[in-house]
């Protein structure tokens, strides 16, 4: 049976970004929280490695801005690079008083604090190698008993609502329609503001180490809805996946690198001197990019990522969730290297908004993965991405309580309508898409680019959605659907934002146009359906 909510705020995603924005409000407002799956599903869960900040006296915000400028390839806001870093410390606390249980050092009681690519101090806050699970089940937890957060697990948004505001002659967001897919039924979800922390787009690609649940949701919904997108070509692929048949996409944490790893041939031979002066501890793209030219040079499946040179004792303490991982498939990270692999990991370009995460249709906020803030610029530096999760929702959620008050409840929307669409029968037909995309998209638009693979990728995805449109006009949604609905959509943004980058920077790097270009600028993507423009709403019925 179809429903009709109504609610203060309607967050659609339940990772640190969402749950972190929704205990921000729940004092002052009625929140709904819906989750695709269940609620310690996503991406936040499965994050290793740790929470950049500024918390040691060898420390400063100024070389944390400056570290984080480089590995951006000169495209990074520095701004909001410097919003972000001025805040880390705040933030920091505010998981801890939350219950976040850190790692501290045996020795006097002090946090520890790792050292990853790019940067160049310590300053990565973990909980032994499973901080985003440590950070996600204590928000969780929180949420819980908060009174006035309701969360709706396996509930998939489909599309946003908009409304015409006659007082601003804007479009506002007012909701979504939403698909409860434990029960087939889609229901209207109504509020004041919507926010969305739906996450990246890795799903986008072949090989990724995300969850199923990367398929890139509020972007797509979002760029529908009339909202600016921006430096989608740039998806970092994280060096180190775990190359093994059965393993799905478990992710090797570059901490592991950070405290010393090597990356080896199958010879045993170290190749990263010959790329970077930095070694190992380079930016992920020139890891990446070392690893697809020496397993393309050799022909080789993996290479190898090796730190069988610490004690088993350290190996034990630092790192027990790659170590038991590795050794459900037989290897033994104490005594042997592991087979690795690039993986897509994270969608650096997203939906634009401002510092309080405000995107260009009123009432609509993105934060988290889904945004794009100007922190990352061409490439994401290790362990800041947490960090912008947590600082974005807090400052969007200040916004949202000044305003709150304000705003005036939307007006009922219809509900959705599934009178002149039917049960699919040949579902395979989904399947069989999704795949397709994921294949080209790795083959022609991965870790290296050039103008003919792009072209091939455009042919090939304006065919697929043809026939994704299609199959949507004809039968009733489901998850699967949905989920290759948006996919379509956002690989087609990373193809064009790819398309008009006539450079190679950061994480876009392209066989035809290898230098870098004096002039940085953004590739910014405007929908035909501009949400910024002004609308004239007819008094005439």
């Amino acid at each position: 049976m179809k429903k009709h909510y109504q609610y203060d705020v309607l967050v659609i995603g339940s990772g640190a970004a969402g749950l972190t924005l929704a205990l921000s409000l729940a004092q002052q407002a009625r929140v709904a929280v819906l989750s695709k799956n269940e609620i310690n599903q996503g991406s936040t869960w499965f994050a290793q490695g740790g929470i950049a900040a500024v918390l040691d006296d060898q420390d400063s915000i100024d070389a944390h801005v400056a570290d984080t400028l480089i590995a951006g390839a000169g495209l990074c806001h520095e701004d909001a690079v410097r919003f972000t870093v001025e805040r880390s410390k705040d933030a920091i606390q505010w998981l801890i008083d939350q219950g976040v249980n850190f790692t501290k050092e045996n020795s006097n009681g002090d946090y520890h604090l790792t050292k990853e690519g790019g940067h160049s101090h310590r300053r990565i806050i973990h909980s032994a190698d499973a901080t985003g699970q440590a950070v996600h089940s204590t928000l969780i937890d929180q949420v819980k008993q908060q009174p006035n957060i309701d969360i709706f697990e396996h509930h998939v948004a489909v599309n946003l609502i908009s409304q015409a505001d006659a007082d601003s002659r804007k479009l506002r967001c007012t909701g979504a329609y939403v698909l409860d897919s434990n029960k087939d039924a889609v229901h209207v979800f109504q509020a004041k503001v919507v926010v969305l922390a739906t996450g990246g787009a890795s799903k986008v690609y072949l090989y990724s180490s995300n969850p199923d649940s990367a398929s890139g949701d509020g972007i797509a919904m979002a760029w529908r809805a009339g909202c600016r997108v921006a430096n989608m070509e740039f998806n970092q692929f994280h060096p180190t996946c775990l190359y093994h048949p059965r393993a799905k996409n478990f992710l090797i944490t570059e901490a592991l690198r950070g405290e010393g790893a090597y990356l080896r041939l199958p010879s045993g031979e170290r190749f990263m001197p010959r790329f970077d002066e930095r070694e190992e501890l380079a930016p992920r793209d020139i890891v990446a990019r070392a690893i697809d030219h020496e397993i393309k040079r050799l022909g080789c499946d993996c290479v190898y990522l090796d730190i069988s040179h610490k004690s088993e004792e350290f190996i034990s303490e630092h790192f027990p969730t790659v170590k038991a991982r590795c050794l459900e498939f037989g290897i033994d990270i104490t005594k042997e290297a592991i087979p690795v692999v690039p993986a897509a990991h994270y969608t650096c370009g997203g939906v634009v908004v401002d510092s309080n995460g405000q995107t260009d249709l009123q009432h609509l906020y993105a934060i988290g993965e889904t945004s794009f803030t100007g922190l990352h610029g061409a490439n994401r530096m290790a362990s800041n991405s947490l960090l912008e999760c947590i600082v974005y929702a807090q400052s969007a959620a200040q916004h949202i309580l000044a305003k709150l008050d304000k705003i005036q409840p939307p007006e009922l929307s219809p509900q959705w309508d599934a009178s002149r669409v039917r049960d699919s029968d040949e579902d395979v037909v989904i399947s069989h898409n999704w795949d397709e995309l994921r294949r080209f998209m790795w083959d022609y638009v991965g870790i290296v680019r050039t103008h003919k693979r792009l072209e091939r990728a455009t042919h090939r995805i304006k065919l697929l959605q043809k026939e994704i449109a299609e199959y949507y006009s004809n039968y009733k949604v489901s998850s699967d659907l949905i989920e290759l609905r948006n996919l379509a959509i956002v690989a087609e943004l990373i193809i064009r934002s790819a398309h008009e980058r006539k450079e190679s920077r950061g994480l876009h790097f392209s066989l035809d146009y290898p230098e870098k270009s004096s002039i940085a600028r953004d590739t910014i993507v405007v929908p035909t359906n501009f949400a910024g423009q002004d609308v004239i709403v007819s008094k005439e019925v």
